[in-house]
This record gives C-alpha cells, sequence and structure tokens, in this order.
C-alpha cells in the first residue's frame, strides 16, 4: 500500500503548487491597494491640509467597511464560484484604487477608502476557501503561508518602486498604478482558474492525494445547494470559545500589520526625520523580516505535522512564538540611530510574519459547511485593528510623541498570545 502511495504521489500532477503563484499575486495586489495610501499620505497630507487625525481617519477607512462586511462577504463566499467572485471583485476594488488618483478633498479621499474596504471584504475567505479545496491537510499551512507571505514580500520590493513612482509622477501616480494592475489582473485570474473538478491539467493521481488528505474537492458542487443559515450555524460560529480564543488572537496579529500598512512610513519621516527616499527604502527591510517569518512559520508547523506533533502544538507554536516577538516593536523608543529602529521594527514585523499561519485554524476547526461563513466571522474580528489601529495611533500621536503608540502596539501582542495560551484548546473541526 505505501508502495503504491507513493507511486501516485510520483505520477500526480503539481496544479496545486502552480496555484500557489496565482493566489500570491492576488495577496500582492490586494495589500498594494491597501497600502498605497501608507506611501503617498505625507504628501497627501499636504497636498490636502490634513492633521494626524484626519490621517488615522482615512487610514482607517478602508478597515470600517472591509470588517462590516466580513460576514456578508463570507456567505457570498459560500455560495458564489472564486473563479467569478474573485475576478469581479478585484477589478472593482482596483478600480476603486484608480479613482483615488483623481481625489482632492478628504471627504473623496475617505469614501473612496471606504469603498475599497467594502470590495475587498470577500477577498481573503475566497482564498481561504481555494486552499481548503486544492490542498490536503498536511501541506495547508505551507500553502497558506506561501499565499499570505505576497502581502509581505510583495509590499517589500514593490514599496521603493512605489516611492520612485511618487517621485516622478506624483502621489496621484500610486494610484494610478496599483489600480492599472489591479485590473489587468482581473482578466487573467477569471482566464485561469478552475476549480479541481474542472481542472483540465489536474490528473486523477493528485486529485486523489488532495482528497484522501482532507482537501475539499467537492466544495463546488455543495455550494449549488446551499441552504440559508440555521441559529446552529451561527451558534458554530459566534458561540465556541475556542474559536473566540482565535478570534482575539487574530486582532492582535493583524494589529501589528496595520502599522506597518498605514503609520510606519509617516513614522520614519516625519518623527525619526529620515529623508523619504532613504525611509522608502528603509521601509523595506521589515517587510523582508515579515516574509522571511510566515515562509519560516508554515515550514516549522507542517513539519511538526509530519513528524507526528499534535495539530494544537504545531499551529500553536509559531503563532504565541510571533505575537511574543512582536512586542520588539517597544524597543524603537530607546534607540536614536535609524540602523537599530529598522532592528527592533523588524523584530516585531518578523514576529508578525510569523504568527500568520491563523487561516490555517479555520480551515482546521471551522464546520466544512461554513468555511465561508467561520472565514468571515474571523477576519471581521481579526480586522477591527485596521478601523482601530489607525486612528488610535492618530489620536496619541498629536501631540507629536509616537513612543506611546509603540507602547500601546506592544501590549496588544501580549494579549494575543495570552489568548491562544489560555481560550484555545485543541485544535479540531467543530461538529
Amino acid at each position: 500500500m505505501e508502495t503504491t502511495h507513493i507511486q501516485a504521489r510520483a505520477q500526480a500532477t503539481g496544479k496545486r503548487h502552480r496555484l500557489l503563484a496565482m493566489l500570491f499575486i492576488t495577496v500582492v495586489i490586494t495589500y498594494l491597494d491597501r497600502s498605497n495610501l501608507s506611501i503617498a499620505a505625507t504628501a497627501i497630507g499636504q497636498d490636502l491640509q490634513l492633521d494626524p487625525a484626519q490621517m488615522g481617519l482615512v487610514f482607517s477607512a478602508f478597515g470600517w467597511s472591509y470588517a462590516l462586511l466580513q460576514i456578508p462577504g463570507g456567505m457570498l463566499v459560500d455560495r458564489t464560484r472564486p473563479r467569478t467572485l474573485l475576478a469581479l471583485i478585484i477589478g472593482l476594488w482596483s478600480l476603486a484604487t484608480l479613482l483615488q488618483g483623481f481625489a482632492s478633498a478628504f471627504a473623496v479621499l475617505l469614501s473612496l477608502r471606504v469603498l475599497l474596504g467594502a470590495l475587498e471584504a470577500p477577498a481573503y475567505p475566497t482564498l481561504n476557501r481555494v486552499v481548503t479545496t486544492w490542498f490536503p491537510d498536511n501541506e495547508r499551512a505551507r500553502a497558506i503561508a506561501s499565499y499570505t507571505s505576497g502581502q509581505y514580500v510583495g509590499l517589500a520590493f514593490l514599496t521603493p518602486a512605489l516611492v520612485l513612482t511618487q517621485e516622478h509622477f506624483g502621489w496621484q501616480g500610486v494610484f494610478f498604478l496599483t489600480g492599472a494592475i489591479g485590473i489587468v489582473w482581473a482578466l487573467v485570474w477569471y482566464a485561469l482558474y478552475r476549480e479541481p473538478s474542472e481542472a483540465t491539467d489536474l490528473n486523477a493521481a493528485e486529485l486523489d492525494i488532495i482528497r484522501t488528505g482532507g482537501g475539499l474537492v467537492e466544495l463546488g458542487n455543495a455550494q449549488r445547494t446551499r441552504a440559508r443559515y440555521s441559529a446552529a450555524d451561527w451558534r458554530a460560529v459566534l458561540g465556541n470559545r475556542k474559536l473566540w480564543g482565535v478570534y482575539i488572537g487574530q486582532i492582535a496579529v493583524t494589529s501589528t500589520l496595520w502599522f506597518f500598512l498605514t503609520w510606519f512610513p509617516t513614522y520614519l519621516v516625519k518623527y525619526r526625520h529620515m529623508d523619504f527616499l532613504k525611509a522608502g527604502f528603509m521601509a523595506a527591510v521589515p517587510f523582508l523580516a515579515a516574509f522571511v517569518g510566515i515562509l519560516g512559520s508554515g515550514l516549522l508547523s507542517d513539519w511538526m505535522i509530519r513528524r507526528g506533533v499534535s495539530a494544537t502544538v504545531a499551529r500553536k507554536v509559531p503563532i504565541v512564538t510571533g505575537l511574543l516577538l512582536s512586542t520588539a516593536i517597544v524597543g524603537a523608543n530607546y534607540v536614536d540611530t535609524p540602523a537599530m529602529v529598522i532592528f527592533f521594527m523588524a523584530i516585531a514585523f518578523f514576529g508578525s510574519g510569523f504568527s500568520s499561519i491563523t487561516w490555517v485554524l479555520v480551515s482546521s476547526m471551522a464546520k466544512k459547511e461554513l468555511l465561508g461563513l467561520t472565514g468571515g466571522m474571523f477576519n471581521l474580528m481579526g480586522n477591527l485593528s485596521s478601523i482601530c489601529v489607525p486612528v488610535v495611533i492618530g489620536f496619541i500621536v498629536k501631540n507629536s510623541d509616537f513612543k506611546p503608540a509603540l507602547m500601546f502596539m506592544s501590549a496588544v501582542g501580549v494579549i494575543g498570545a495570552l489568548s491562544y495560551l489560555f481560550l484555545v484548546g485543541k485544535i479540531e473541526r467543530i461538529r
């Protein structure tokens, strides 16, 4: 039997691994459109005469609609094929991104950021649904880490490109460029993506590996007959202590991310008095550290699973370790040189990346027929930070002192680690 299994693996196509490249590019585009504002923020603030509190509101506007629509977005994922849904929302949010380049007033920019958040709301639940369909359990953490790393490595390499774009074409050019890239990718996704049961370049051997390993390859057929959600479904998503532990932990994981997606460049330029171009290139270092962190955590977690370590330990160790490392952000308060500031920021963002395999818990714990709804709730809770963190920091730093803001970020990391240690018990599928 073991020989037959090895032969099946040897004969299997590698469609699922090639699919990861598409998921990776999707995430890169998703986060470019979320973070491009942070690159242009200083210039926008000057042109539109925005104070730090107003800038905090603009930074957080994406999160208002993004978090609010996670549940409807997750419900949509349970009923709509990823090929159509993702192509549609990528195209529309990319158009909203492009239009930000024409914003001439606070209210216009604020409204377009709210629209962007609304259109991106189903994105991550859709990606989680795709990876749950295409990957067996023992590959899922690596798969999620691989495509999620796009939010870090894409920004690490493309942030300098966006900085140069602004230097040559103004802050408007940043939005024109990122919006156009997304519109093209929407067309590519629709042309190339197929479900496992429909993919002509997927053979029976690979399909068997996915199915026998726990991949939900028939999920697309189940979507067609999905009934309305019952009270029991909502209790499964909202009344489970384990899931609440994951939800609270996710707020902490994403809080560090949203600091870097919003206030970090402004912190370097305005509060650490770095040159704009120099700050743009130095800002890439923490993103590269986060990229290394998330890939390392995915490899470590799946390696532990293959070695027979329980899913509870294998999934929790990287997440808790990463959350504790993210508290190193406060160290930047006690150093003066740019190199040391970036050093502590890199440690903190490495920790954020190391803890970012949390979507694997949705794949492993959610009821099979509620992947979209559970993913929506998980992303709603996690992205409360996209609302709170930019606004809280904006009000904290109104007196021109950024140190309390970094203390706040460090405290959030501690709370997240405690949530995983004391609320999340054994990791298993809810039945």
